[in-house]
């Protein structure tokens, strides 16, 4: 079933949906325990939809940009021009990335001398550009908030600086001397948080020439790195790792405080617009899939539900006209808790710190007959400019 199918089914479950609520609740807006259980059921299978579909989204956008051209087309002769071509050297190799891939299925007995070039000062190899730039995609398709922030490359302490006045024009009189303010600046520090995972495999398969080794690394190491950062970036304290936008100290400014944890329409609308208009062009919400499953039953003064499914192939879920994003690291709707944000996630930055490197772990799993291979990274996060994300937390009791 392709995305557009999906989105066709998820759209006539929603209408299912909507008019068997109003159908089934009592005079007092209730539903009874039996429908409320099949109403759920039905939300479930909605939710369920839209899971699928992005994922088939962010699928596709990832094989689009693997699929452009990588070369100049062939306009001469086979071989003519070859020697103005540009020689790769180190990671960017060739030779580089079929030495690390040799040393992998060897357990780095086998390691040539070109991957010296790549060495890390903890004993381990950098990976390949070919291979770092994969695992990106990989991290992007994992983790939705990467494809939201800016992200920057370092080679070391990043500083930021941003203005902490803004000027004011005033009116004055002709031949009035003018006045000049004094501009103030604040600046936020982007360091380097380490980050490793580990995966094992086994010998059998390691030494097997059909075991495609290198999509493996790539898929498995994406996953748990996409899962652990997008974890950071929404609730990261700040020690240790990144600051998260829903942290209380560093993250968004907190707009709205429920007098528990049951969301009425208004409260959405005050999140929306506590953003300055600015910051609302490029706005989106994000939040976890239960909070999303109670904003579902909200209405307008018209009656009319306020998020509106998407009905066509790579448009996101939209609620007051504004993007949808869903993680299941975002915090749920619970007593004291921040629950949606809402703003331009453009403002916050995610530093990546030099590449990548694997290690091998052979003694720590010599005994089952595996491999354990470890990888690193050092990246942090920040939000530059918390007014541009505006957060809705719940009151201290339900």
């Amino acid at each position: 079933m392709n995305v557009q199918e999906l989105i066709n089914k998820r759209a006539k479950a929603w209408e299912t949906a909507k008019a068997f609520l109003e159908s089934h609740r009592s005079s007092g807006g209730i539903l009874s325990e039996e429908d409320g259980a099949a109403y759920d059921k039905m939300e479930k299978e909605i939710t369920g939809l839209t899971k699928e579909i992005d994922r088939l989204n962010r699928q596709k956008s990832i094989e689009e940009q693997m699929s452009q051209p990588v070369n100049i087309p062939l306009t001469g002769k086979p071989g003519a021009g070859t020697e103005n071509k540009p020689e790769k050297h180190g990671r960017a190799s060739d030779a580089y990335a079929k030495a690390m891939l040799t040393a992998m299925r060897s357990g780095f007995h086998q390691v040539s001398d070109i991957l010296q070039e790549g060495t890390d000062a903890n004993g381990g190899y950098l990976v390949p550009e070919e291979w770092d730039s994969r695992l990106i995609d990989k991290l992007t398709e994992e983790n939705i908030f990467r494809s939201l922030a800016t992200t920057i490359t370092t080679s070391g302490e990043h500083k930021i600086n941003i203005a902490g006045t803004k000027p004011a024009a005033a009116w004055i009189e002709e031949g009035e001397a003018l006045t000049f303010g004094d501009a103030t600046f604040d600046q936020i520090v982007l360091d380097a948080h380490k980050l490793h995972v580990a995966i094992k495999v086994t010998e059998e398969l390691l030494y097997d020439n059909a075991f495609n080794l290198e999509n493996y690394i790539i898929d498995q190491f994406g996953k748990a790195f996409g899962n652990a950062e997008e974890d950071a970036f929404l609730n990261g304290s700040g020690t240790g790792k990144p600051t998260g936008i829903f942290a209380d100290k560093g993250g968004g400014v907190t707009a709205v405080t429920l007098s528990g944890t049951k969301l009425a329409t208004d409260d959405i609308l005050t999140l929306i617009y506590a953003l300055k208009r600015p910051y609302r062009k490029n706005a989106c919400f994000i939040l976890n899939d239960s909070t999303l499953a109670a904003i579902r039953k909200l209405k307008d003064n018209n009656q009319a539900y306020i998020w509106q499914p998407s009905y066509q192939a790579g448009e996101p879920d939209r609620l007051c006209g504004y993007a949808v994003r869903t993680s299941a690291y975002a915090p749920a709707l619970e007593a004291g808790k921040a629950a949606i944000a809402f703003g331009d996630f453009s403002y916050y930055n995610i530093g990546d710190r030099g590449t990548r490197s694997f290690q091998e772990l052979r003694e720590l799993f010599a005994g089952n007959g595996m491999i354990g291979y470890v990888a690193k990274e050092r990246v942090d996060g920040k939000l530059v400019l918390p007014e541009a994300v505006q957060i809705l937390k719940a009151g201290a009791s339900a």
